[in-house]
């Protein structure tokens, strides 16, 4: 059985109120139906497509002629081609490719499609998410044989023309409810909060040493928090509130918890670091999941112990997965944000790992990698556009 009779109607022109219902009111005919329609506006220029079924070959000459005049007649350049049957073929390999700049440049947007084409992907819908304060365009590409040689080439291409480019799951995960879990020190606050208890020591220098070189992987996480926790012997408990008025909310924090929130998402907090603090930070934003380690404090002042076992990489992870087994989702529906090595289970456990302003190590083995200062921009890889976001912290 041969496809369809279908004409494809292509229409350029400047936009106002009322083209689209007056091209397809010309194109009511009978036995005539809409197959598929595109329609974008950019700085008042308006693109629509119309794929519409013709009952017959005989058809298609009145049809052609009819909204061939009806475009002239609004000052619109048409095109039409007929053929057969719907849209090229649907191929399977779906994803979501997202790229954020700041500017972004046309070089890295051409950069991208070509790697893009190099692993035989096609680029079926390409949309902006957000002009300012990044500028991040959205791909929906299909054909993907190889999505981790995929993401891996297209990693290297953005390190080269300095864009982040993400690559997410396409279908069902992305709709629906999610858990969110973020790492603290470096991601959800600017700071480390061990190296700011270490300041009021006196030795926040070789503090930060220790947890350069664990965040790089060079040193067994655990081994390297009691070395370091050991520094902060003496100090009293009141340093806690000092360090909480200290820390400083990275930049589009409070955006993204409050626009998970209104999602219906659950967001969490898994951290290397202290309870003492983190809790608190955790119930400033209305978030409730939080896990965390614990210091030792005797009379009134800390001993330079962690209380119990250490929340260190693997710990990360399994508190991921409590999280999902408490919150009823599969790991699919999971997305995890962090910037250490201690953050890498934790990320390949998720549905979606998320390097944030990460070490080269984490950048390379992450879903995706963003390196601008903004955390919000997590959004967009969620396929939320800046005005469904400003929509959301309105509410």
């Amino acid at each position: 059985m041969s496809a369809p009779t279908t004409l494809l109607v292509t229409v350029t022109g400047e936009d106002r109120p009322g083209l689209t219902a007056a091209l397809l009111r010309a194109a009511a005919r009978p036995g005539v139906e809409v197959v598929d329609v595109e329609q974008v506006v950019l700085r008042g220029r308006l693109t629509l497509g119309v794929l519409l079924g013709v009952p017959s070959e005989a058809a298609l000459e009145p049809l052609q002629d009819a909204v061939t005049a009806t475009a002239a007649d609004l000052g619109l350049d048409c095109a039409t081609s007929p053929g057969r049957g719907d849209t090229a073929e649907r191929r399977g390999g779906h994803l979501h490719v997202t790229m954020l700049g700041h500017p972004l440049l046309p070089e890295a947007v051409a950069a991208v499609s070509g790697v893009l084409a190099e692993a035989g992907a096609n680029v079926d819908r390409l949309r902006r998410l957000a002009s300012q304060p990044v500028t991040a365009l959205e791909l929906d590409v299909s054909g993907v044989d190889d999505a981790p040689a995929l993401r891996a080439a297209l990693a290297r291409t953005a390190a080269e023309r300095a864009v982040d480019v993400a690559v997410s799951p396409a279908g069902l995960v992305r709709h629906g409810r999610r858990l969110v879990v973020m790492d603290v020190d470096s991601t959800l606050v600017q700071d480390e909060v061990i190296e700011l208890l270490a300041a009021h020591a006196g030795r926040e220098a070789e503090v930060a040493a220790v947890t350069e070189r664990a965040m790089r992987g060079e040193l067994d996480f655990a081994a390297s928090l009691h070395e370091r926790v050991a520094a902060l012997a003496g100090l009293p408990v009141s340093v806690f509130d000092e360090v909480r008025r200290a820390l400083r909310l990275t930049p589009g924090a409070r955006t993204l918890v409050a626009t998970l929130h209104e999602l219906g998402f659950t967001v969490a907090l898994v951290s290397g670091g202290f309870m003492e603090v983190v809790s608190p930070l955790a119930r400033s934003l209305g978030i409730r999941r939080v896990r965390a380690n614990r210091l030792e404090v005797a009379d009134g002042r800390l001993t330079g112990r962690v209380l119990g076992g250490v929340v260190d990489r693997a710990g990360k992870a399994e508190a991921l997965r409590a999280f999902a087994r408490e919150e009823g989702l599969p790991l699919e529906r999971t997305v995890a944000i962090g910037d250490g090595a201690n953050d890498l289970d934790m990320l390949a456990a998720a549905g979606l790992g998320v390097a944030f302003n990460a070490k080269p190590l984490v950048r390379e083995q992450a879903d995706a990698a963003l390196t601008g200062p903004y955390l919000d921009a997590v959004l967009f890889l969620l396929g939320l556009d800046a005005e469904e976001i400003a929509d959301a912290t309105r509410a």
